[in-house]
């Protein structure tokens, strides 16, 4: 049960804008989350999240006895025994505390991740990462690679045995990030699995879940119709606009800007979601942002991995009040780095024929409801349904 149904408190109704249904917890109240430890190895200080290998592991579920299987001689599995125990959780809990738990997976291999290999991080960094791609490969909105594909589909068959053999329970809803690598690893992953009629795979497309603002051209969406187009049944958030309006190609999110983006997601999900069992396909610095408003631990997620956590959430009278941190102005080189150093900005070093610590305009001449430079603020987002709101495309070079 939400905490919506629960308290009558977030008058929310599920797919309205991150942005008011924010304004009306603040008016009343403050959502308070907390991971849930003792469950999942990923929450395991000791598990080294670089070589962690979820389908070697039942998700990192903890093999464990629970309070509220104890003494049952139904032979239960793992995941059966834990689904018992979140039903009693939410069944004991207090009127202003839920939980739930977030299966949180990374997108597969993108172009741009591989790119990056090619090219290096400083010169990917500084020079490559703000162009839309080389003469063979474009990653803007970077799309899969085939082995992104692969793990995607890795995902998938993972799935299937965990609930043929596991009874592992279903994701009751899923959220996606509105970028293409997402879109399609969601899609692959979950596609054809064999579900209930009433939880079926109908992903809601977010935009506060995206991958962290930068002035990579990676993280520069393409246009709603574009994601309509591409999976024509799925919803797609109200707040999500035509053009994106968020990326500019000049500023960029500090950690405490996107936590507080993260923040606005998961109080709009979890105003609004009365399910207990969610799926997120996300990105790995904003999956990172989501655990830290979490209170869990720094794990970083390979493509393609997944990570659950079971998640309390406290409908409190009051808490810190919205935060709004500034964006940073990002630079990077007009033409590959020299080399890259941490003591300057962007680390890059650009060469004799521009300055030192490297220039501050695009590449690319971008226009967005959004001046160039003043960057996205948690304030910013739209307030009303956005069928009508149509902002000025992006213009590229060659």
């Amino acid at each position: 049960m939400s905490l919506l149904t629960l308290l009558g408190a977030v008058a929310c109704l599920a797919g309205v804008q991150a942005q008011s249904c924010l304004n009306t917890v603040n008016a009343t109240g403050y959502l308070n989350y907390t991971t849930v430890l003792g469950y999942f190895l990923q929450d395991v200080p000791t598990t080294n999240a670089s070589t962690f290998d979820y389908t070697a592991t039942n998700f990192g579920l903890i093999n464990r006895t629970y309070p509220s299987t104890d003494g049952l001689t139904a032979n239960l599995t793992q995941w059966q025994k834990f689904e018992a125990q979140v039903n009693a959780l939410n069944a004991n809990a207090p009127l202003n505390t839920a939980y739930k738990v977030l299966f949180m997976g990374r997108h597969g291999e993108g172009v741009h991740n591989a790119a990056e290999t090619y090219y290096g991080t400083p010169a990917w960094n500084c020079y490559w990462a703000e162009l839309n791609g080389n003469a063979t490969n474009e990653w803007f909105d970077a799309d899969l690679t085939p082995n992104g594909i692969k793990q995607a589909l890795i995902a998938h068959d993972f799935w299937a045995h965990e609930i043929a053999v596991q009874k592992i329970p279903y994701p009751q809803s899923y959220y996606t990030s509105p970028l293409t690598r997402c879109l399609k690893t969601a899609n692959y992953t979950f596609a054809g699995l064999e579900f209930p009629k009433y939880y079926p795979f109908v992903p809601t497309v977010r935009e506060l879940l995206r991958e962290g603002i930068s002035i990579h051209t990676c993280d520069h969406r393409r246009t709603r119709t574009y994601i309509h187009n591409l999976f024509p049944t799925w919803n797609i958030d109200p707040s999500l606009t035509e053009y994106d309006q968020i990326w500019n190609g000049v500023t960029a999110e500090t950690n405490a800007a996107q936590d507080a983006r993260s923040k606005i997601v998961l109080d709009s999900i979890f105003s609004s979601d009365d399910h207990t069992w969610l799926s997120i396909t996300s990105h790995s610095g904003e999956m990172g942002s989501i655990l830290r408003v979490l209170g869990h631990q720094s794990f970083s997620l390979n493509t393609g991995a997944v990570i659950p956590v079971l998640v309390k959430a406290e409908f409190l009278p009051s808490g810190p009040a919205p935060s709004h941190p500034p964006y940073t102005t990002s630079t990077h080189c007009a033409a590959p780095p020299v080399t890259s150093i941490a003591t300057l900005a962007e680390g890059c070093v650009c060469g004799a024929t521009v300055t030192a610590a490297g220039i501050v305009t695009p590449i690319y001449n971008v226009s967005s409801d959004y001046p160039s430079g003043a960057g996205f603020q948690a304030t910013d987002l739209p307030q009303g349904p956005t069928s009508n709101v149509v902002a000025a495309p992006s213009t590229y070079g060659a």
